[in-house]
């Protein structure tokens, strides 16, 4: 069984509401008093909704968020690309940001409808691109953000040889972090660290350093 309208469901399942590290942005986020927060990852699987990593504002993406909100001119008048987007909330900062576009780029099904709700909410323009991007070389924008990408080894290392490629090719490359196990410790440029409000849900603490890195 599979969900035939997910921005029906978004809507349903979720609510508008600040994002705690950068309120000037709201996102349609599952929380406690939210359907979608008390179902089962088993419910999950029988409705066909892989896991929901759209409905919540990981401390990664609020930290790269946060910063381009704070330094515009990261991004000002230029192409940006929100790698593995979830909600989409990197994009949205980077066109509050003054960006002259952002791509966000995702495999999940369920985010396109997220970004687009998203965006709609937040009175800006994503695109949005669904096919696995790691296959392709990097695309022709000026700055790819890359937030809460250290989750696994394999996938790690696979995002940042791609990444590499990006900036070899002169791609600004800003990667937002909580720490994961697999984030690289040597090899970035850090720009800032921040203490950002999340759920014990999530994360193992109810306020995550986060930090934001650019590739050298």
């Amino acid at each position: 069984m599979a969900i035939a309208d997910p921005a029906a469901f978004i809507r349903e399942n979720t609510r508008l509401q600040p994002v705690p590290h950068a309120p000037e942005i709201s996102l349609w986020l599952a929380d406690e008093i939210t359907p979608l927060w008390r179902l089962t990852e088993e419910e999950l699987g029988e409705m066909g909704l892989p896991p929901p990593f759209w409905a919540f504002a990981w401390a990664g993406g609020q930290a790269l968020a946060r910063w381009l909100l704070d330094h515009p001119q990261e991004v000002a008048g230029r192409r940006v690309l929100d790698f593995a987007a979830g909600s989409g909330l990197v994009g949205v900062a980077a066109m509050k940001a003054g960006a002259a576009s952002c791509l966000c780029a995702d495999i999940d099904p369920f985010c396109q409808a997220a970004v687009a709700a998203n965006a709609a909410s937040n009175g800006v323009k994503l695109d949005f691109e669904g096919r696995d991007m790691l296959s392709t070389p990097p695309p022709d924008v000026d700055v790819i953000c890359a937030g809460d990408i250290c989750y696994e080894k394999p996938m790690t290392e696979a995002v940042l040889a791609w990444l590499g490629q990006a900036r070899g090719r002169g791609v600004r490359v800003l990667i937002g972090d909580p720490g994961r196990t697999y984030f690289p410790r040597e090899g970035l440029d850090f720009l800032a660290e921040y203490r950002v409000p999340t759920t014990r849900e999530l994360e193992d603490q109810e306020i995550k350093r986060s930090s934001v890195w650019a590739m050298p």
